[in-house]
């Protein structure tokens, strides 16, 4: 059942993707050949107009096919017969359509549950930040200026990140006033880490991340995987972990750790790693949803794709950087396995918060296919967009058989990049 809710999900977000093709290359008077989702042999399909649509084998991705997309020809609807900016149009309406798409997805999700606002909800006496003159209560609105609208963007701030002894500038909200202060970070005492991240609110103990170069990452767990048992006791809830960390602080001792990893059960004796050089703020914020008026669900809307196109963004920047690795990288499969663990930890809660759940699941992955096809990568539509920015600036194209020969190398290289992540996925999975 859930690997048929995956498959709804991406089969959405793909075909509002080849939508936003098809209606542009409809209203620039470009012939579509083939609309399809999916890849592979046909399942089904049938024509109308000249465009045949179909439904194809593999459920992981999808195509609408033009007429002269990749040849030089003069016939009444060819794309190369458009001028650029209605081509340019045409191949930037799929990531458009995506943005589209997760704004409608945010509406949903925001207007049934609202936003977790970016509230101060405890400062530590004698803290980096009550030194600041930050107080419980005040709202944060930037972070060396980046602007803050959730509390989630500052969990995404400090992510990437991370705390070290440069100075912080925040600019917080008291009274409907702006406030400008400078946060001086304090050295924390030696702590020893396993580098986790759960909740006290999830059903069960998730691990919901996991932090690079730490024990428990090492150890070869991964996000999805649940807790069942620390040190003998029984783990039963993200409340139950809680629980034992407060009750039994980490030291540098082994931790027996029992976990689900898919439905296989297994166990792994962990150290925990000594941390040194951490600073700290004192910083406790809000990362609750609270309803908010209809006027600020659609404004928080328009917030939320940024949020999610900023999430890509880092994330790949991330990765480019080196600090994380291609394994990282989830595909259809993880997608399906992410399904699986949001379904399980909202299933209790009833068939609205898991629509929900998923809802906002999708708006991440609709965002993420609109920023991922804009890079100005071969084979994508960033790449051609790239052609036909070179074409205007030129005031003639690329030879096509040059350009084709281009995307076809990118093409490769991301069909292998594909079964990489594939492979990846499994191996997280089953292994």
């Amino acid at each position: 059942m859930n690997i048929l809710i995956a498959i709804l999900i991406l089969g959405l977000i793909i075909f509002i993707h080849e939508l936003g093709h098809f209606l542009l290359a409809k209203k620039n008077g470009i012939t579509v050949t083939e609309f399809s989702l999916g890849m592979g042999p046909r399942l089904a399909s049938f024509e109308k107009n000249g465009t045949r649509y179909s439904l194809k084998l593999l459920p992981i991705g999808g195509s609408c096919m033009m007429l002269g997309e990749d040849e030089d020809l003069n016939e009444e609807g060819a794309f190369h017969t458009k001028g650029v900016w209605a081509r340019f149009s045409v191949i930037f309406a799929g990531a458009f359509f995506n943005f589209i798409l997760a704004i409608v997805l945010a509406l949903v999700v925001i207007g049934a549950v609202g936003v977790d606002k970016p509230e101060v909800l405890q400062v530590k006496e004698d803290s980096p930040v009550y030194e600041a003159g930050i107080r419980e209560g005040d709202m944060i609105k930037k972070i060396n200026g980046k602007r803050i609208h959730f509390g989630k963007e500052i969990d995404l701030y400090l992510f990437f990140n991370p705390i070290s002894k440069e100075a912080i500038d925040i600019t917080y909200e008291r009274d409907n006033k702006d406030y400008k202060t400078t946060v001086y970070p304090k050295l924390r005492p030696p702590f020893y880490k396993l580098g986790i991240e759960y909740s006290g609110e999830t059903e069960n103990a998730v691990l919901l991340g996991l932090e690079l170069g730490f024990p428990v990452y090492e150890a070869g767990l991964v996000p999805g995987d649940i807790i069942t048992g620390i040190n003998g006791t029984a783990i039963e809830t993200g409340k139950d972990m809680v629980e034992y960390f407060q009750a039994n602080p980490i030291t540098d001792a082994p931790l027996d750790i029992t976990y689900l990893h898919g439905n296989e059960e297994k166990t792994a004796k962990i150290t925990p790693k000594l941390v040194e050089d951490s600073y700290e703020l004192g910083l406790h914020y809000n990362l609750y949803r609270e309803k908010v008026s209809p006027f600020e669900v659609v404004k928080n809307s328009f917030f939320e794709l940024k949020y999610s196109i900023d999430y890509v963004i880092s994330s790949l920047k991330y990765m480019v950087s080196g600090k994380a690795s291609i394994n990282e990288i989830s595909g259809p499969v993880g997608i399906v396995s992410m399904v699986d663990n949001i379904v399980d930890q909202t299933s209790d809660e009833g068939a609205g918060i898991v629509f929900l759940s998923l809802a906002n699941f999708a708006i991440l992955l609709s965002a993420n296919l609109g920023v991922v096809n804009l890079l100005p990568l071969p084979a994508l539509d960033g790449g051609r967009l790239v052609f036909l920015i070179i074409e205007a600036i030129r005031k003639k194209p690329i030879p096509k058989e040059k350009e084709a020969m281009v995307h076809f190398i990118g093409l490769t290289l991301l069909m292998l990049l594909m079964i990489v992540v594939v492979f990846n996925d499994f191996r997280r999975i089953f292994g």
